[in-house]
């Protein structure tokens, strides 16, 4: 099980057919005290957040500017998908990236157990492009599906997953109800 702490969201726009062409539902989270001058005006009558994300929805009827959604959108059983950004490894050798299983330590190997290996035949000249080789590993976006809601405690605002969520500890994740499009800003 893993708990997230999941402060509570404002709803700061609304946008609807009309006037945008779509239907969405802009959230945000994260308070913070110094912002951007144009962030000041669109959050105007609102906490100040510095984390805005939008959301489209089927429909926006029981959703205005300035609601707050809180751990109450999820109810225990429900399935969820969870965005975030996985932790970052920097530069990787293919052993870690891509789980090659590397050379004999023994037999005439000599400062090779760790290396990919040929890369392509001389008669080619190149090496043809998605060639799995050695480089920057991780902290791109990750979707984990299908994780379970254990339970959720609206005193704390925690929402406790059955599994795996992407990210380091206090990293910023997109709970997403996999039913409808209730969304959450953990």
């Amino acid at each position: 099980v893993t708990l997230n702490q999941a402060e509570p969201n404002t709803v700061t726009q609304v946008r609807n057919l009309e006037t945008d062409g779509y239907i969405a539902v802009q959230v945000g989270s994260e308070a913070k005290t110094k912002l951007p001058k144009p962030q000041i005006g669109h959050l105007k009558d609102l906490p100040q957040v510095s984390t805005l994300k939008e959301f489209r929805v089927d429909s926006t009827n029981d959703l205005k500017r300035g609601d707050v959604i809180t751990v109450e959108a999820f109810q225990p059983g429900v399935r969820v998908d969870v965005i975030g950004i996985s932790k970052g490894r920097g530069f990787a050798g293919v052993i870690k990236r891509y789980h090659f299983h590397g050379k004999n330590a023994t037999h005439g190997t000599k400062d090779q157990e760790r290396m990919p290996g040929s890369n392509a035949s001389q008669r080619q000249g190149k090496v043809i492009k998605g060639k799995r080789m050695g480089g920057r590993m991780g902290a791109e976006q990750v979707t984990v599906k299908n994780l379970e809601v254990v339970s959720t405690d609206l005193g704390t605002n925690v929402i406790a997953l059955k599994g795996a969520v992407p990210g380091p500890r206090g990293g910023l994740v997109m709970i997403k109800a996999r039913s409808s499009n209730t969304v959450w800003h953990a």
